[in-house]
């Protein structure tokens, strides 16, 4: 998406997503010079935040308290299993696939967290370390497929995802499309 489209989606719906002001951000990251349209934008952008006219999404506010459960879960048995065999599971894998087959326990702030943690030791202990050893259980028994898969990296990291993805587009499909220049 370019600036302009942003701001105009923005404009449209209201709100800024993080999503948006980071792809925002990696427009001007990687331009070495903005043009007047795309300052115009950003200075369109600008003022409806500072007027109330879009608002911006503030980013994470919340947790996922089942995360951090099954995590220390998952890490406990993992590491107990590695220690024993000489074996090497994907801790990431492994907490995906049990996060996926138990109900979220969202939390806005920390009295609600506590509450779902509570919820979670009264309820749910079993069911989580039921399919965290489940989990284990079809990691163990599945073949390596595709030993080059590359796992997910955060903003952090030097490659986002964007760039990884269109890397593998590129490798894969590099004569699908010529690139096309918008002045």
């Amino acid at each position: 998406m370019t600036i302009q489209e942003i701001v105009e989606q923005a404009m449209t719906n209201g709100y800024l997503t993080p999503t948006m002001e980071a792809e925002v951000g990696r427009i001007c990251d990687k331009a070495s010079e903005l043009a007047v349209e795309e300052y115009q934008a950003l200075d369109r952008l600008m003022g409806a935040l500072l007027t109330g006219q879009v608002t911006a999404v503030p980013r994470k506010q919340f947790i996922n308290v089942m995360e951090e459960l099954v995590l220390s879960e998952a890490i406990t048995k993992v590491s107990a299993i590695e220690a024993s065999n000489n074996v090497a599971l994907d801790l990431g894998d492994i907490a995906a696939y049990a996060l996926n087959r138990l109900p979220p326990l969202y939390a806005t702030t920390e009295e609600g967290a506590t509450y779902q943690r509570k919820r979670a030791q009264d309820d749910l202990i079993d069911m989580i370390a039921e399919q965290v050893q489940s989990a284990i259980a079809r990691s163990l028994d599945q073949p390596e497929f595709f030993p080059e898969r590359q796992a997910l990296t955060t903003k952090d990291e030097t490659k986002s995802i964007l760039n990884q993805m269109t890397s593998l587009l590129q490798e894969y499909a590099p004569d699908y499309a010529e690139p096309v220049n918008v002045a």
